[in-house]
This record gives C-alpha cells, structure tokens and sequence, in this order.
C-alpha cells in the first residue's frame, strides 16, 4: 500500500492533484485539490489512501493524518464508499465530525450529499467510540477530571514540543485521554506529564 506521496506539485485539477516523484507523475484524488495551491511547483508531501478493486486502483490524498484517519473509517462504514467518504471529509472540520457522532446527532450527518437518515444511523452505530482519538492534544478541552482547567494554547505549544523531540501525532494522540485527566497549570507541566505517559508505552 502507498500511505504517502512527497514529490513536486506539478498540477492541480478540479478534483485531484499530479505529484511528480523522480519523473513518474502520481494523480492523487482530493477533496479540495486547492488547498495546495500555495505548493505549486514546491515539494509536498501527501498521505494518501490506495483504494484497489479489480478494474482500478486509485490514490485518494489528505493534509494531515486525522484526515486520512477520518476517512479510512468513513469507508469502512457500509453504505459509504471512496467517493462519499472522500466528499464528507473534505467538507467537515474532523473535532466537529466527531462530536456530531459521539453525540449521535443524525442531524449533522444527514446534511452530506447521499447520506439519509439509515446511513446516518450507520456511521453512529459504527464508528461512536472509535474517532475519539483524533481528538489531539490541540482540542480545546474544558474542565478536567480532577477539577482543573488546560488552555487550549499550553497544549498546541506542548504538542509542538513533543513533536520537535521525535513523537508523532499517533503517538500524543493516544495518550491525550490520559492527559486530560491530570491537573497541569503551564504547558512545562503538561510537557513532563505527557513524557511519562509516553514513556510507560
């Protein structure tokens, strides 16, 4: 499988984008083939999802892991493919998706093209209690478990530092159901406190 693409940006079509990689030019679907604008003829690099069937392969590309997570589930709900998946992804912000599932809000998941009130069931039935991850260390978070409160900042600047010593977003994601139950006023603290919960891993 190809879980990502970093080459130049040669192109940007009205529902994909070209990636030039040593000469060989990847065509990778996209919900919003313009939001790479700003690359154009610059080096990038996409996640993509390679969707194979019988008569074709396809390459569908995402900014971000969340992104490519999101939708890897999306699909994996029955009543959704590639193409619908790939349409709902790229027209919700992937904290408000989730909230809308966790919360079971038929509402909200109704208003995407082709999604009726059983698809909508479906997703909730599906995929509540498993997207909670992609709610990352930068969600905004209100009062905490043991009475405290985390501003949204301290955790972005905290993220940003944990990255910059080597951990990726998979791996702060899984511990920020932990982290929201400690009590840290600074984003030093948070930083120590997500250390030795990375590091028990």
């Amino acid at each position: 499988m190809i879980a990502y693409i970093k080459g130049i940006l040669t192109y940007i079509q009205d529902d994909s984008v070209i990636v030039d990689v040593h000469g060989i030019g990847y065509e990778v679907v996209c919900a919003n083939p313009f939001d790479f604008q700003l690359s154009l003829n610059e080096e990038i690099l996409i996640y993509t999802y390679h969707h194979v069937r019988e008569d074709a392969q396809s390459l569908y590309g995402f900014k971000t892991e969340d992104e490519k997570y999101l939708f890897t589930k999306l699909i994996s709900v029955s009543g959704i493919g590639p193409k619908s998946g790939i349409n709902i992804q790229g027209s919700v912000e992937v904290s408000e998706f989730v909230s809308a599932v966790e919360q079971e809000d038929e509402k909200y998941l109704t208003q995407f093209r082709g999604v009726g009130k059983k698809t909508a069931r479906q997703i909730i039935l599906d995929l509540k209690g498993k997207l909670t991850g992609l709610l990352s260390i930068t969600s905004e978070l209100d009062e905490t478990a043991s009475g405290g409160t985390i501003r949204s900042s301290d955790l972005q600047d905290a993220e940003e530092a944990l990255k910059s010593l080597g951990y990726s977003a998979h791996e702060i994601r899984a511990i920020t159901p932990q982290l929201q139950q400690e009590n840290a006023e600074s984003t030093d603290e948070i930083i120590r406190k997500a250390l030795a919960l990375l590091m028990k891993q």
